[in-house]
């Protein structure tokens, strides 16, 4: 597959590009490639200067992914025609599953009946579209077997749904604000894309690879390079920032006519004439001298991949805006790793229960920094991330798990010297002369003096560009969406927003933390979408159509 960038053409629709061009001229050119491919007569870019008028642009892309993250880069794998089916000699250790992909086995499982399929398997998500497709990728990873993927990627181009993946930064999305970290992380299989095994990825990168860990920094360039070797660079762009989807309006009666816009003051009169349709995408491009160009685009169906690491979680008490408070690990990493921290007798305060504070109490257990942490839940909590994770894949989380449930102090005794669990505890404020103050569920107080605090509860996305900032998408509308507490909710099998047609959404924002996991949405999405594209072409060759795919 050809690979498009600013100083290559690609299969002679692109020329070369001087650095006086635009990034608009850049995107009327792939909006060109893409209208080839598609048949269309194009007449102008979807990428239009806030200046223009809408209705000078009838280009309408059929998907535009916002997020580059690693749902946003698979779901472009398969976008892009990559399909898969059952391996020929695979047999899945599941009999019934295994009868059930023996059916129809000359599909891939795109085309196959996905709530079929999912029936009756059980997993750590609540998507059973990614249930499925984990048990495929990695049969029974929760055993910690090192099974097979029983399937195997075709390409097939004719399958290709032209689409645009829009992120902060390069392909990776948040794995990239974690390179430098000293924190390695537990990799297996579970972080790997389809088609390029990530363990053999590194392999190739290190000559000596020892035990199961890897940088983070090592997953986001896994991530960079997935999108270079599978040919996706074309449908990615970097340095975007979204400021408004919203949807555009159509005049009942003229619905199978021209896409023209409907002015607003039109909407004020009689709203109840027009129909939604189509996605406005609005923001800018941050380009190589820092200027921002701003940008305007349609699409036919939106993807969110935002993840979920947006804005740090706050405690919202008094004093957590001290400058000894952090609330990134990145931050508190930096702290650690400059030598701030070691050789003072206080302690710090890890605050939080997932995996992100038990990097920070690793992070300072491993430096010889004496640790208090606190955190809501009980040990015995059913819900804690240390309970889905298997040990012989993630025994440092599990030390960490290990250290909550024993090293906790009497309601008499002072901390232990290198680490205490405070379960069931809560930071009522911190004060100017770098103290805190905990409670326990009874009520009992507790003051320690720290030499920093690291308030690691989580994050919520950005949905700013949405309106109600996204809050109506939610299982609980009107309020912020979180990946616990209230994701977005969605159909079970095509991860379309419930609330919202042609809005699609994935990962974090479903619920779906681990990558293993999110890798489903990308199927869901792509399964739904290909179902429709093949129901329009029928209608097309049937004379019910303009014949505009």
């Amino acid at each position: 597959m050809p690979v498009w960038c600013c100083r290559c053409s690609l299969a002679g629709h692109f020329r070369n590009y001087g650095d006086t061009e635009t990034e608009g001229e850049i995107y009327n050119s792939l909006v060109q490639y893409f209208g080839d491919n598609l048949g269309r007569k194009v007449k102008a870019m979807p990428l239009v200067e806030e200046t223009s008028l809408l209705e000078d642009s009838s280009v309408t892309l059929p998907v535009v992914v916002i997020g580059n993250g690693p749902s946003g880069i698979c779901l472009s794998y398969m976008l892009s025609g990559y399909r898969p089916y059952l391996s020929s000699e695979a047999i899945h250790p599941n009999t019934i599953l295994q009868s059930k992909l023996q059916e129809a086995r000359h599909l891939s499982l795109v085309d196959q009946d996905l709530e079929y399929l999912s029936e009756g398997l059980e997993g750590r998500s609540t998507n059973p579209v990614a249930v499925l497709f984990d048990t495929l990728l990695h049969p029974d990873a929760d055993f910690g077997k090192d099974y097979p993927s029983v399937l195997h990627w075709k390409l097939e181009q004719h399958h290709y749904i032209p689409h645009l993946v829009l992120g902060k930064g390069p392909p990776g999305g948040a794995w990239h604000n974690m390179e430098g970290s000293m924190l390695t992380i537990s990799f297996g299989n579970w972080m790997e894309l389809p088609g390029l095994k990530f363990k053999d990825w590194v392999t190739s990168k290190r000559r000596n690879l020892k035990g199961d860990r890897v940088l983070p920094e090592e997953v986001a360039r896994y991530y960079k390079h997935y999108v270079k070797v599978m040919g996706l660079q074309k449908n990615f762009r970097e340095n975007t920032y979204i400021t408004s989807v919203s949807r555009l309006y159509r005049d009942r009666e003229e619905d199978g006519g021209q896409d023209g816009a409907i002015p607003a003051q039109h909407l004020q009169m009689e709203k109840s004439k027009f129909i939604k349709r189509n996605w406005e995408i609005r923001g800018y491009q941050r380009v190589a001298d820092g200027s921002h160009v701003p940008f305007g685009l349609f699409a036919e169906n939106v993807v969110l991949a935002t993840g979920t690491s947006d804005s740090p979680a706050r405690l919202e008490v008094e004093g957590e805006d001290s400058p000894f408070v952090f609330h990134s690990l990145p931050e508190f990493g930096a702290a650690v790793s400059k030598g701030k921290l070691r050789g003072k007798a206080d302690p710090v305060l890890i605050v939080g229960s997932g995996l992100t504070a038990a990097d920070a109490v690793l992070c300072a257990y491993n430096n010889n920094i004496p640790v208090i942490h606190a955190f809501r839940r009980r040990v015995t909590d059913p819900s804690l991330i240390f309970k889905q994770l298997p040990k012989k894949l993630y025994p440092e989380y599990h030390k960490v798990y290990h250290m909550m449930c024993t090293q906790s102090p009497s309601a008499d005794s002072s901390p232990l010297p290198a680490y205490t669990s405070f379960p069931e505890h809560r930071v009522r404020s911190f004060t100017s002369d770098m103290k805190c103050v905990l409670q326990s569920v009874s009520g009992l107080k507790r003051i320690f003096k720290l030499s920093a605090a690291a308030v690691l509860i989580g994050s919520h996305p950005s949905l700013s560009f949405l309106k109600e900032q996204g809050c109506y998408l939610g299982h609980n509308s009107g309020h912020p969406i979180t990946c616990k507490g209230n994701p977005v909710e969605i159909d079970a099998y095509t991860y379309e927003c419930v609330k919202e047609a042609h809005l699609f959404a994935l990962g974090p924002l479903v619920g779906d933390n681990f990558v293993r996991f999110l890798k489903g949405g990308a199927l869901g999405v792509t399964h739904c979408l290909a179902a429709r594209q093949k129901k329009k072409h029928l209608f097309v060759e049937r004379g019910g159509g303009d014949g505009v795919a």
